[in-house]
């Protein structure tokens, strides 16, 4: 875990270079837009980049390929895009632009919805919503949980996360969130697989636990 809250400097490294998985990207993007000084990290390592790529010998393409390329765009007829679902003006930007699923409950004070955001297998992007004072049951996770705070906060033995701050936690990881706002705690997650309830109580609950 990161102690400054925020995503370590591999997948931050990974984002700006266009690498990281589509889920992933859209949890670190939410994060970026409501944290602006790491976000112009993020914008020098983007431009270092692009000078690298003005430096590299351009290759030599074929005749014709550029006209050919602009006739194929102007013969394209435009297809409107419908507007997505989202009921949910408050999001932060990144997450705007994305058609949402309805709430499912998955325990007292505790809902989840999709966000129909492109995903990469098994892993794929949730909201995450936990009354005040509730406490998740103890748990780990089949693979990579990136986790981005919306509103409210939550606490875990590492302390505690709000607004903005980026949590990432994997199968190593056992953690117990419970909400310390007097608000609901909404999050973005990338989640990949399902999480894992701990013990024999989170053996019995696990089978209606499904996020």
């Amino acid at each position: 875990m990161n102690a400054l809250r925020q995503p370590s400097e591999e997948r931050l490294l990974a984002y700006a270079a266009g690498v990281l998985s589509p889920p992933e990207s859209v949890v670190v993007a939410t994060h970026l837009s409501m944290r602006p000084e790491t976000a112009q990290w993020v914008d020098a390592l983007q431009a270092v980049g692009g000078d690298m790529l003005d430096a590299i010998e351009p290759a030599p393409v074929a005749d014709g390929l550029l006209a050919r390329t602009l006739a194929s765009l102007s013969e394209a007829e435009p297809v409107p895009l419908p507007e997505p679902a989202n009921d949910m003006t408050e999001l932060p930007e990144p997450l705007r632009g994305y058609a949402l699923g309805p709430w499912r409950w998955i325990g007292p004070d505790m809902r989840v919805r999709d966000v129909l955001a492109p995903r990469d297998g098994d892993c794929r992007v949730i909201l995450l919503s936990i009354g005040p004072g509730r406490t998740t049951p103890v748990h780990t996770h089949q693979g990579v949980e990136l986790t981005c705070v919306i509103s409210g906060a939550y606490e875990t033995d590492e302390g505690r996360f709000g607004p903005g701050d980026f949590e990432e936690a994997d199968g190593e990881v056992h953690h117990r969130p419970r909400t310390v706002s007097a608000e609901p705690c909404l999050c973005v997650v990338a989640l990949d697989g399902q999480i894992r309830l701990d013990g024999w109580i989170g053996s019995l609950l696990q089978p209606f636990v499904r996020l």
